[in-house]
């Protein structure tokens, strides 16, 4: 049986997730020239603009990434993590946006959605548990397929 991705190295992928989006954001926001002048109108707009485009290549990312058939983030991948629904498939993009969305509501509660990995049985955050997704320690998505009711 493979493993559920664990705390830890789940942590590891975010970290390497968030390295690589803020570069891109950055370079984004200089290309669009979202840079602001502290104590200016433009910084306000500024910083409404670079919140935004974060959101965006952020949603995307996590949500383009997961729903596709690698079913995880370079981070996930470096680590040795997929995402599949609860029967083992990939998921959606639907399924990921909600799943992206839910992440927002973990980190609003002080963290505490995230630390709930440590703790459950099958390793899931309230990210998952709301958008009905596991996360395994496996390179292979054929690994974790649930195939049990092929003959049923």
């Amino acid at each position: 049986m493979v493993p559920y991705g664990g705390f830890w190295w789940r942590s590891l992928a975010y970290i390497i997730d968030s390295i690589i989006l803020n570069i891109v954001a950055s370079i984004v926001g200089g290309i669009f020239g979202l840079g602001f002048v502290p104590g200016t109108g433009a910084a306000t707009a500024g910083m409404v603009g670079g919140i935004s485009i974060s959101l965006i290549l952020s949603w995307l990312y996590f949500a383009l990434m997961e729903s596709s058939s690698t079913q995880a983030t370079v981070g996930k991948l470096a680590v040795g993590l997929i995402v599949t629904d609860e029967q083992g498939q990939r998921i959606s993009f639907g399924k990921a946006t909600g799943r992206y969305f839910g992440k927002i509501l973990s980190s609003l509660i002080i963290g505490i959605g995230f630390i709930m990995v440590a703790f459950t049985e099958r390793k899931q955050g309230l990210h998952d548990i709301l958008a009905k997704t596991l996360v395994y320690k496996t390179r292979d998505p054929r690994a974790v397929w649930d195939n049990r009711d092929v003959f049923a």
